[in-house]
């Protein structure tokens, strides 16, 4: 059936992206055991996050919704021919812009810092590290975004599995780096920059046995001017705002950051990588599996199934967001301190990540929602509506992170961008209600009164066992993982259990057909 094929093909991309998930918690376990805190990770992650960012914005953000229905249209409706010289012109336009933009980013590193985090000119040491490290990590865009490029080509042929794990590499690569190469440098942080370089050339290699197996190993040319290119460049324009609101908002976040305290940029970083555990492995799964699906209800005038696609997938959204909220909530400084306190990475660092993580959590599930909503959007080539939307957010955003900055320090921006981020999902779920593309199936009430009583016994099993953080903080690194584990396995035990009691059953959550 297609809702058990829809449910299996989720499912794999979610084992995928958890294995990634887990090697980037050792990759940022690692660094916070031999790097800590401070001035030296502030500069690696400013370097590391200004293409990380472009990557988001550019690769997976509005390159991705874009390319995905117009490679969905050509699937459908043109010849194997025209869908492969589509590859291979989208390929080498794709990779001349690219290319030409980070040799431009290697050049402009010194103003790049200075627009990204102007607070680092103070410190003219710290300045020009970041400086170092961005002119390296900067080609990281070119092959990521390549990459990405792949991964939609795979996706959109049902290869989900390639696409979800390929981040792994990444992760054992900077891993690689940070234990062999950075003690030989001059400045072992340094060689946190050279990973990511490396890691980008490995992660697109991966990528050319899969897509010679579907037949779209693109021999790149230029296309600029063809039909295929110009359709995706023209809803590209739109989306490189409005699918990246998120990821401006951290952006703005990071350079207020810059002007606060050694250790405010790297404990933001810390507490994002938390957040974006369940959002990588939940939401990034559910968003990637139905956007070609909406994309071909689309192309062939499914209005019904594309409203019932939506639904299932905002269930689904709730059903995993809401619980990973509370217990990301309840459990922010336990899991900051059994995860990092180690080494270089002290208890007051993870105090001041936890104020973070628990404002960033606040969020999760308007993320998430994001991630299910924005398809519904950029399935029917509209990318204009989630712009409006996110310009509202981003405004919205500014001017929380300009009044709670101040008492609340680097914890006021992370609640600003939780705030901002329910915000986006109102008005992009108000908008797919109000023009009819999405109608809501029966049930809704009696589904989220469950949703409150299971979420409720998860949240009092967790409450009762966590205890206060200066125990965390005093225990050794073997109980505090023993303590972690337990509680996620009992709030997870009590919440799967309370979801069957209330009355959730699997069939209730198939995609049914009408």
């Amino acid at each position: 059936m297609m809702s058990k094929a829809l449910l299996k093909s989720t499912g794999i991309v979610s084992a995928m992206t958890s294995l990634s998930r887990v090697t980037g918690f050792i990759r940022d376990m690692v660094y916070a055991q031999m790097f800590g805190a401070g001035a030296g990770t502030d500069a690696f992650f400013v370097a590391f996050r200004i293409p990380n960012f472009l990557r988001r914005l550019f690769a997976e953000g509005a390159f991705s919704q874009a390319f995905v229905p117009v490679f969905s249209e050509y699937q459908t409706q043109h010849s194997p021919q025209e869908l492969k010289e589509l590859v291979d012109q989208v390929a080498g336009t794709l990779g001349a812009i690219l290319l030409l933009i980070s040799a431009i980013g290697v050049v402009a590193a010194p103003i790049l810092i200075l627009l990204f985090a102007p607070g680092f000119t103070t410190d003219a040491t710290k300045y020009d590290l970041t400086v170092e490290m961005l002119r390296i990590t900067f080609p990281y865009l070119l092959f990521i975004s390549l990459t990405a490029f792949a991964g939609g080509v795979l996706n959109s042929c049902g290869k989900f599995a390639i696409p979800a794990i390929t981040p792994v590499l990444l992760n054992l690569t900077m891993i690689a780096a940070a234990v062999w190469l950075a003690p030989q440098m001059e400045r072992p942080v340094v060689g946190l920059a050279w990973g990511v370089f490396i890691a980008g050339i490995i992660q697109l290699s991966f990528q050319i046995p899969f897509l010679r197996q579907v037949k779209l190993l693109p021999r790149p040319r230029w296309g600029w001017a063809s039909q295929g290119v110009q359709q995706i460049l023209k809803l590209m324009v739109p989306a490189l705002f409005g699918s990246s609101v998120a990821q401006v908002n951290l952006l703005i976040d990071t350079l207020v950051a810059s002007f606060l305290v050694s250790g405010s940029v790297s404990w933001l970083y810390y507490s994002d990588r938390l957040v974006e555990f369940p959002l990588g492995i939940f939401g990034v799964a559910i968003r990637d599996r139905i956007l070609p699906k909406l994309s071909r209800q689309h192309a062939n005038a499914e209005a019904g199934g594309f409203s019932q696609t939506l639904d299932w997938a905002l269930r689904w959204a709730l059903l995993i967001g809401v619980p990973a909220t509370i217990a990301l909530i309840l459990l922010s400084g336990p899991m900051l301190s059994a995860l990092f306190q180690y080494g270089e990475f002290d208890a007051r660092d993870v105090a001041m990540s936890t104020r973070s993580l628990m404002a960033f959590a606040l969020g999760l599930t308007a993320f998430m929602l994001i991630k299910v909503l924005a398809p519904g959007f950029y399935a029917r080539k509209d990318t204009r509506s989630p712009v409006k939307y996110g310009l509202i957010a981003m405004g919205a955003n500014t001017a929380l992170v300009l009044t709670l900055v101040w008492p609340l320090a680097h914890a006021g921006l992370a609640l600003a961008t939780s705030l901002a981020a329910y915000l986006n999902a109102g008005l992009l779920f108000y908008n797919l209600r109000q023009r009819g593309i999405y109608q809501a199936r029966s049930g809704w009430p009696k589904f989220l009164l469950q949703l409150l009583l299971a979420n409720g016994v998860m949240g009092a099993v967790i409450g009762f066992g966590v205890g206060d953080l200066d125990s965390w903080l005093q225990a050794s690194a073997k109980q505090r993982l023993w303590h972690l584990s337990g509680l996620i396995l009992a709030g997870g035990a009590s919440y799967l259990l309370a979801v069957l009691a209330v009355g959730i059953r699997p069939r209730h959550l198939l995609l049914r057909q009408d």
